[in-house]
């Protein structure tokens, strides 16, 4: 029989960074999926997913450390901040869907602070006013040259998702951004 070898990954972002105003720390390994469902599945994925999938535009929700992103009209991302197999509790719905795990496609970055919304808009053309882009609010959209998902975890926080392969590209441009966030 042959041995097989198991490849672990290294993590993409491994450093923080920032400034005093907006400090970018990376976030812990999430699992997570893309999924896509009709209207009829969402009851069924939600009980087997532990958490609402949102229905409105901009809108997440969260169970724990289990979050629902509201993407598209049948679109959400699905990340469990811990060790879930979320594709097993997709599968155990009943119900007709489309789920991918993307855990090792996306890291996400963490920027945190004062100024962590002029880091953030230094390349995302978005209002990330309270008012317009309150806590618990998210969107797909640019950053620089990138897509990412970005979440508002808090009134001073957010969540940056991007592909792995963007990562250094991401976190460089939020770096300048949070200089920036000092002056």
């Amino acid at each position: 029989m042959v041995d097989q070898a198991i490849a672990s990954r290294k993590a993409a972002l491994t450093s923080r960074g920032g400034s005093a105003e907006a400090i970018l720390t990376p976030a812990p390994a999430a699992t997570r999926i893309s999924l896509r469902a009709g209207a009829d599945a969402l009851p069924a994925l939600s009980a087997a997913l532990g958490v609402t999938l949102p229905t409105r535009p901009k809108t997440s929700t969260s169970s724990g450390q289990r979050h629902a992103l509201w993407i598209g009209p049948d679109e959400w991302l699905v990340f469990d901040e811990g060790e879930a197999d979320l594709m097993a509790a997709a599968a155990s719905s009943g119900t007709l869907h489309s789920a991918v795990d993307i855990s090792h496609r996306n890291v996400a970055v963490i920027v945190s602070g004062a100024g962590a919304h002029v880091a953030v808009n230094s390349g995302c053309p978005q209002d990330l006013s309270l008012p317009i882009f309150p806590v618990g609010a998210c969107s797909r959209t640019i950053f620089g040259k990138a897509e990412i998902i970005l979440l508002r975890t808090g009134e001073d926080q957010f969540r940056v998702e991007c592909w792995r392969s963007f990562s250094p590209f991401v976190f460089g441009l939020l770096s300048e951004g949070a200089a920036d966030a000092g002056h």
